[in-house]
């Protein structure tokens, strides 16, 4: 038996919805409390079910973590240091941020090969390099990568591209080494200076976050603290197209809109009338004649590689040829295939998407391939005449908390059940 979400379309969207904390700061920011000696609090958190492997993980480790709505509990005070090996880790591309933490904290980690969604080549070399300037020494066989380290030292690194994930763990390496630690051409993403925001509180001393240098010095000590996670800029950009796709006057709430403006800027470009308002975005519907648009993706403060596959959705319904250039994860477009199944015409070229509209998109039973594919026939399947089956829903729940009941309260149908695979 397999699980799907079922949406009938055409029906106008009104109302209210509230944007969660960032998946991608939560999921660096969980396995960051390690380093601490005391309880750590955070706010915000989404519920989603990278949340829920991340605490198994650290209830491998002997931490104690209590859930409670939208806030967790971490006390490592009691931590013991074993090799992460259970297939949690193989579930979830977010638990090597567990190398960083627990190489500064113990100098050594034993580890699986992260998982997550395939998204094309991944290579986690540029974390690798950072640790290995740091001092340790790596080794990998039988799919475990082997850290270890005498003392980590800190040092000046240099990332041939601006990683998210290796500037934060190997920021997360570098805030108990000795000494000083500077990474050149350091990823900007405001997940990033959120990790960055929770070490200081923790007794970290950080400078740059935000620029393309950050300064590490070391400390031996982290102490416990509270912190509360930003809104997630994604979930708020795919709430911003399902709202310009289907909704009358939808109002999206916490939002920081700066996060948001290569999203916003491409919006209006096609012409969808919205009003930003403090941290709510205010997106008025029933405007159809958009333009199409070119996309480049880009690291921050770029257009989000993670927003190019819903975006294509509502691109389907622009009078003209869009285009859609990735530059990020190149292999990103398992979603078109999808949509084509739905009546779209896209064609594929090398790490591009030729868009043409508009098309009449029509119910179907399609697959969710990944995280953001699926947001993307989310989308869709809210345009869509009849209804939609999205199959391999545990993806879409990897990054959208309750996206059913959010949907549900505007005012779509929204059902899930289960089918015979």
């Amino acid at each position: 038996m397999a699980e799907v979400i079922a949406i009938e379309g055409g029906r106008p969207l009104n109302g209210t919805v509230r944007i969660s904390g960032a998946k991608n700061a939560t999921v660096a920011l969980i396995p960051a409390t390690v380093l601490a000696d005391g309880p750590i609090d955070i706010y915000g958190v989404p519920e989603i079910s990278d949340v829920r492997a991340l605490a198994t993980l650290l209830r491998e480790l002997n931490c104690e973590v209590i859930i409670d709505g939208e806030n967790i509990k971490i006390d490592p005070s009691h931590m013991k240091e074993i090799p992460l090996t259970s297939d949690a880790v193989n579930k979830l591309r977010a638990s090597y941020y567990f190398m960083g933490a627990l190489l500064g904290k113990y100098k050594r980690v034993t580890i699986k090969m992260p998982g997550g969604c395939y998204l094309g080549p991944r290579p986690i070399d540029l974390h690798l390099k950072g640790f290995e300037a740091l001092g340790a020494k790596i080794t990998y066989e039988d799919d475990t990568y082997y850290l270890e380290a005498d003392e980590l030292i800190g040092t000046q690194i240099y990332l041939d591209f601006a990683s998210v994930g290796a500037t934060i763990n190997i920021m997360l390496a570098a805030v108990k080494a000795k000494g000083k630690t500077v990474i050149e051409n350091a990823a900007k993403e405001p997940e990033i200076i959120d990790v960055a925001n929770l070490l200081t509180k923790m007794g970290a001393k950080i400078r740059g976050v935000g620029t393309d240098t950050i300064t590490i010095e070391g400390v031996e000590k982290l102490s416990g603290t509270f912190h509360e996670i930003i809104p997630d800029r994604i979930e708020a950009g795919t709430y911003l197209i399902i709202a310009a796709a289907a909704g009358e006057k939808v109002v999206i709430q916490n939002i920081i809109p700066q996060h948001l403006e290569s999203l916003i800027s491409k919006l209006k470009e096609m012409g969808v009338h919205m009003d930003v308002v403090g941290d709510s975005i205010v997106v008025y519907g029933g405007v159809k004649n958009w333009k199409p648009v070119e996309i480049t993706t880009q690291i921050y403060p770029g257009f989000a590689t993670d927003l190019q596959q819903p975006l294509t959705t509502l691109l389907t319904q622009a009078h003209g040829v869009s285009h859609v250039k990735e530059t990020i994860y190149i292999e990103r477009f398992k979603h078109c295939e999808q949509l084509n199944k739905m009546g779209a015409s896209i064609t594929l070229g090398d790490a591009t998407s030729t868009i043409n509209g508009p098309t009449d998109l029509v119910g179907a039973r399609v697959e969710a391939t990944d995280l953001r594919c699926g947001a993307a026939l989310v989308v869709a399947a809210l345009m869509a005449k009849g209804v939609t089956e999205i199959t391999n829903v545990y993806h879409i729940d990897r990054g959208y908390e309750n996206i059913d009941h959010k949907l549900i309260t505007l005012g779509a149908r929204v059902s899930r059940y289960e089918i015979s695979e």
